[in-house]
């Protein structure tokens, strides 16, 4: 495989040290629309909603790469539809366990965090495959967009049997598992300021 840049190669951590920050801040913040009962509820909706798509999207997604990455080039189910699924579903987990803060500055700030990182990984990710599979990943460029999904091009290309390697599927399932678990140590978080075990040092919109 290429040598990749220092920040692809380490995005698991990067990812994490970024979430942990995030964590920090939010466990001493108070969200300023929760004196707006309708939005504040509105917010937490749209937090399990989107929480929920993201999960389900990265287990779809897991289901067809599952003991594939990297050894061929994968064009079935979400991948048929957009040549990164796995990180726009992340992205909409990750705004969506942003959104269950309450607030609109921490989904801002998940956001951008994306749309400043998620690039660079993307062009260092997709060079190595147009390396590797040459010609047949040039014209699923062509054929399919980068990010954002088209779903008409899903048509024809969700087979109704597919093998997997079952053990990498158990472990990306579980790994989608973080966008619920985060919504819910959020939501104890708020819990601990309201018992007055966490101070709360600043308001967030």
């Amino acid at each position: 495989m290429m040598e990749k840049l220092g920040l692809v190669r380490n995005r698991t951590r990067i990812t994490w040290l970024f979430a942990v920050g995030l964590a920090l801040v939010i466990a001493v913040s108070q969200p300023y629309w929760e004196r707006h009962p309708v939005l504040e509820e509105g917010l937490f909706f749209f937090a399990c909603l989107l929480a929920g798509i993201g999960a389900l999207g990265r287990a779809w997604c897991g289901v067809f790469i599952s003991g594939r990455k990297d050894a061929t080039l994968v064009r079935k189910g979400p991948y048929a539809m957009c040549r990164n699924p796995l990180y726009f579903f992340s992205m909409l987990g990750a705004v969506g366990v942003g959104m269950a803060t309450e607030t609109l500055s921490i989904p801002a700030v998940v956001l951008l965090m994306y749309a400043i990182y998620y690039p660079i990984v993307i062009r260092s990710e997709e060079k190595y495959l147009a390396e590797r599979f040459g010609e047949d990943f040039d014209t699923y460029c062509h054929e399919v967009p980068c990010f954002f999904p088209r779903f008409s091009l899903l048509r024809g290309n969700e087979p109704g049997d597919y093998p997997v390697c079952t053990r990498t599927l158990r472990h990306n399932l579980f790994d989608t598992l973080w966008f619920v678990w985060l919504v819910g140590l959020i939501e104890l978080l708020s819990a601990l300021q309201d018992v007055g075990w966490l101070p709360v040092w600043w308001t967030l919109y």
